[in-house]
């Protein structure tokens, strides 16, 4: 049986939890403040679609697909992105609360994390090669084995990442972010000249 193919359809102000999204293939599709908390989104294949305002906290991404995928002002808490379908993983983060996380493994290069928490968020052994870190908050996530060559992180802050754990090679960091990169040898930095 295929899935169900569903375009440029907009979804607003929809309760998942209530009434399940149909397992399907949605392009160019915008959600705009539904819930899908704790929904299960397993197989579904979203591609150039826009999630707006939605809540999918504690969503199950089990081999979903997201292509070319927008999400601003979305409430993302503990989400396994590790799980979902890697080919054509294509995401963006605007204003988005993406606390306890995880992006495990993954190949997000080139990606655009703007205004965002990402409170600890596993990190751990992803590829952020060039991507752009706008205005995000770090508190307490986790670098270690990653990629962030080329990353920018100038106007991100609360991150401690470990140079000598991390390839961090011509990513670029503010003057006052750089105590974020030395967080492991416990000194202080006296800004005052």
């Amino acid at each position: 049986m295929g899935l169900e193919f569903i375009e440029g359809k907009t979804f607003n102000k929809i309760d998942f939890t209530q009434n399940p999204l149909i397992k399907g293939e949605y392009e160019s599709c915008n959600f705009i403040s539904c819930d899908f908390s704790n929904t299960d989104l397993a197989d579904a294949i979203f591609m150039e679609c826009e999630f707006e305002n939605c809540n999918l906290t504690m969503s199950r991404l089990n081999k979903t697909a997201l292509r070319e995928v927008r999400f601003r002002n979305c409430k993302m808490l503990g989400l396994h992105f590790e799980n979902c379908n890697k080919f054509g993983l294509s995401v963006s983060f605007d204003n988005c609360n993406l606390s306890h996380s995880s992006f495990y493994q993954l190949k997000l290069k080139m990606t655009t994390f703007k205004n965002s928490n990402f409170h600890e968020v596993d990190f751990t052994e992803c590829d952020l090669t060039g991507s752009v870190f706008d205005s995000c908050d770090f508190m307490k996530a986790t670098f270690e084995n990653s990629i962030i060559e080329k990353a920018d992180f100038r106007t991100s802050f609360n991150y401690s990442i470990d140079p000598e754990k991390n390839r961090i090679k011509k990513a670029i960091f503010s003057l006052t972010g750089i105590a974020g990169l030395l967080d492991k040898y416990d000194i202080e930095i006296d800004t005052k000249d």
